[in-house]
């Protein structure tokens, strides 16, 4: 008689725990943990019942939407960049315009002070030989008669002739003679002597 009953436990404690298996299968099939009704729908159909699917509304993954908005903070950072990139471009590009222009000024400011340059030189040069072709004619009319040499003198223009006359005082400075000079001017005509003289008078140290 123990036995019997101890047999009718057993039987409802396997029952019972069947049971609980079977709820639990069913509720985590509910939640979407588990698949688990398409093994229970042919008890469903024996009872004339279609198998309920889950009532969980699965949302889009969170990675999604992560991913999505990384891609978004990336195409917005590559934006500034680029305009980022497009102000420097400018920038440098308004230098270049600006250097240029520097560039050309220096380049013109030193063609001015090459031909500048050139032109002190001939100048230099033209008064060197004009300053030596004057000390040849000065020794070379010391060395002739007066009236020869004053013929000459006529010749030349009014500038020429006092240039003659300086080196000529200046040759008898050094030398320690007398300048003829003076003795020159008084056997030209004396109205051209007289506008040596004062041309002399004028600009007293000019071999323009």
């Amino acid at each position: 008689m123990s036995f019997k009953k101890s047999l009718g436990k057993s039987v409802v404690l396997l029952l019972i725990i069947a049971i609980l298996v079977i709820g639990g299968l069913l509720w985590f099939d509910y939640l979407g943990l588990v698949h688990v009704k398409s093994i229970f729908s042919p008890v469903y159909k024996l009872f004339g019942k279609e198998p309920q699917t889950s009532a969980v509304i699965h949302s889009s993954p969170i990675s999604g939407d992560l991913e999505e908005e990384r891609i978004k903070k990336q195409r917005e950072s590559l934006d500034i960049y680029r305009e980022e990139l497009d102000k420097r471009e400018s920038d440098v590009n308004a230098l270049e315009v600006q250097y240029n222009q520097i560039a050309q000024e220096l380049s013109e400011r030193e063609k001015k002070q090459e031909e500048r340059e050139k032109t002190f030189n001939q100048t230099l040069k033209q008064y060197d030989d004009k300053r030596v072709n004057i000390e040849q004619i000065a020794n070379n009319l010391n060395g002739m008669r007066p009236e020869a040499a004053v013929n000459i003198l006529v010749a030349m223009d009014d500038q020429t002739v006092i240039d003659v006359l300086r080196k000529v005082e200046e040759i008898a400075a050094s030398s320690g003679t007398s300048s003829m000079g003076s003795y020159w001017l008084s056997l030209m005509p004396s109205e051209r002597a007289a506008e040596i003289q004062r041309k002399m008078i004028n600009k007293p140290e000019s071999l323009n």
